[in-house]
């Protein structure tokens, strides 16, 4: 039975919630490696967008380690937080590496060339994530107002907590 706490969302509610949160966090904890042991390969990456599909997009260079090991085993992890106390997002799929120049264009922001010297620097690659199932844990309400009920509950020792939690399925 689920608690008070659990909203599993699917569909259109789980992309909402997913967009949400990556559009406030911006960046992730990008995994791969995680079929073979002990350590995964983790880096920070920045989620450019989340389409109505809801695939997660990237854009790396090819010819890097992260690129081998998407090659070698697509399944990765992605997590997020967006807030101190709210808005974290653990996500697994499978990533895919795309050429495609037209997606390349609408993802292009200039705050990529720091790393590419353009949208037709031939070092793009991009990496689209499919989400396979997920967890999010979140607050009901604002986070003013979910600090005045933790508050509250402390108090009066009666739990009325904003905290809000589930299952991820697109």
């Amino acid at each position: 039975m689920e608690s008070n706490r659990e909203e599993n969302l699917t569909g259109n509610d789980a992309l909402a919630k997913i967009r949400e949160i990556v559009d406030e966090a911006k960046t992730c904890f990008f995994c791969t490696d995680i079929k073979t042991g002990i350590p995964m390969s983790v880096r920070p990456m920045t989620v450019l967008q989340v389409d109505d599909a809801g695939y997660l997009w990237f854009m790396t260079a090819e010819r890097t380690k992260k690129d081998d090991e998407v090659a070698e085993n697509p399944f990765v992890h992605i997590m997020l937080q967006s807030g101190k106390r709210s808005g974290f997002l653990n996500l697994y799929g499978i990533a895919e590496e795309q050429d495609n120049q037209a997606k390349i264009d609408e993802l292009w922001n200039p705050s990529l060339e720091i790393w590419f010297e353009g949208p037709n620097d031939p070092q793009i690659v991009l990496i689209r994530v499919e989400v396979l199932e997920g967890h999010y844990w979140d607050n009901k309400h604002s986070a003013p107002v979910a600090a005045f009920k933790g508050l509250k509950s402390l108090i009066t020792g009666k739990d009325d907590l904003d905290s809000v939690h589930g299952d991820i399925t697109i």
